[in-house]
């Protein structure tokens, strides 16, 4: 193997002053110029990194210290031949990153990307895309480059990715941790390749996991919700990260703008349980209010008569709260046309999968009220409401069923974001 010990590796954090960042000091192309602002940048967690289940730490550092948005989110299982198409790519003049080390990346997608060749499964990668200003070197930037010689921490790469060598300069153990473009026209030529194949190696994926003999895998979902996204924060991370504790694993990720319809549709059932449930409350509010006001008595017949009338009333109330509260809008806010459009808030989709994932992942999220939520859940540490409770995952493999229904989680709305700046293929 190369000896990369006397190697020059260009400081990640270093801005250029060419068009990408780290790249090529060509004049950026018109198209180029025309989304400067809607930069589109790429990061796959590997193999390793989500099995070691880093999914989390890696997305709240890419989050808080890049400041980007993030567009996309897709699981993919790659095959032979997006790995070859890929791996073709890496080994780039243009690149800033010294080239033993770029051959070493080659050698490292041909090996541990591609499907197992004992058994023939394929492997699993989450694709991440941001977008922004500047976002190919800045998502660069929080990667960071590789390097036998590393000293502090301060990139994904730093933190996550190893390169051991032996005394006489051979390498004896590489993980990158991630990959990411190292120039604005590559990240382009890339990204364009992964939208080819995403529908035929992208979405919730199967047969990626192995079980023993006699075991049952099940999947459920979870929705990382609009709170913590109102900020660029770690939160999304975190939340990832306490799921990470069920041992489970992630086989579909997805951006999601939930619709209104969506939103109405997802928590239909608990429009009828709010109706009921709040009657007692509002007629003793109602009843307090108007012998005040009024000054006269109110018998408990008519006060029940007053839950029976407000009651709904305040139900449907908190059941509008809570489709603005996922979707941006309530329906009597929009019109009905509108509601089948992709709203103004932000989700993250999750499918996790394995034995008893429906009520590991409930465990580890918490009841639905925080303040009733035992220490180290994550609506206790995350939470602040019934409704602003962090995230939701299904109570059982028929509503989990239900619920994939509703919001399409292996939907490929990651080639559309792709599309939307480059144009189709």
């Amino acid at each position: 193997m190369p000896d990369l010990r006397d190697r020059n590796v260009q400081n990640p954090g270093r801005k250029s002053h060419t068009a990408g960042g780290l790249g090529r000091a060509n004049p950026a192309p018109c198209h180029q110029l025309i989304y400067m602002s809607q930069q589109l940048a790429y990061v796959i967690i590997t193999p390793y990194s989500l099995y070691k289940s880093r999914t989390g730490g890696i997305l709240t550092r890419l989050i808080t210290r890049t400041g980007l948005d993030l567009a996309g989110l897709r699981m993919f299982a790659p095959s032979a031949e997006l790995v070859k198409e890929y791996a073709a790519t890496i080994v780039s003049a243009h690149d800033t990153q010294d080239r033993k080390i770029q051959e070493l990346l080659q050698q490292y997608v041909l090996k541990n990307l591609a499907p197992d060749p004992k058994t023939g499964r394929r492997r699993r990668v989450m694709m991440l895309l941001f977008r922004g200003d500047e976002a190919v070197r800045k998502v660069r930037s929080v990667v960071g480059n590789l390097s036998p010689d590393r000293r502090g921490g301060e990139t994904i790469r730093d933190t996550y990715s190893d390169l051991i060598m032996d005394d006489d300069g051979n390498v004896r153990y590489f993980e990158p941790a991630v990959l990411a473009a190292p120039n604005v026209e590559e990240a382009e030529r890339k990204l364009k390749m992964w939208a080819k194949y995403s529908d035929a190696d992208g979405g919730i994926l199967e047969n990626v996991i192995a079980y023993p003999q006699g075991d049952a895998s099940q999947r459920t979902l979870v929705l990382i919700k609009p709170d913590n996204f109102k900020f660029a924060t770690g939160r999304p991370g975190n939340v990832i990260d306490f799921f990470s504790r069920t041992g489970l694993y992630i086989v579909g990720a997805k951006v999601l703008h939930m619709s209104t319809a969506q939103a109405m549709e997802f928590y239909g059932p608990v429009r009828e349980f709010l109706r009921a449930k709040l009657k007692d409350g509002v007629s003793a509010k109602a009843k307090d209010i108007l012998e005040k006001e009024f000054n006269f008595k109110i018998s408990p017949e008519d006060q029940k008569a007053l839950g029976e009338i407000l009651g709904p009333i305040q139900g449907d109330s908190q059941f509008d709260n809570i489709v603005r509260f996922m979707s941006g809008y309530a329906p009597g806010e929009i019109p009905q046309s509108e509601w089948a459009k992709p709203g103004t808030q932000k989700c993250i989709a999750l499918v996790y999968e394995g034995v008893g994932a429906v009520n590991k992942i409930r465990d580890v999220l918490g009841p639905t009220d925080p303040s009733k939520a035992p220490p180290g859940s994550i609506r206790r540490e995350f939470g602040s409401t019934i409704m602003v409770n962090a995230a939701h995952a299904s109570d059982s493999p028929e509503n989990a069923q239900r619920e994939f229904g509703i919001v399409k989680p292996g939907e490929n709305n990651f080639k559309q974001v792709i599309e939307e700046v480059f144009g189709k293929a």
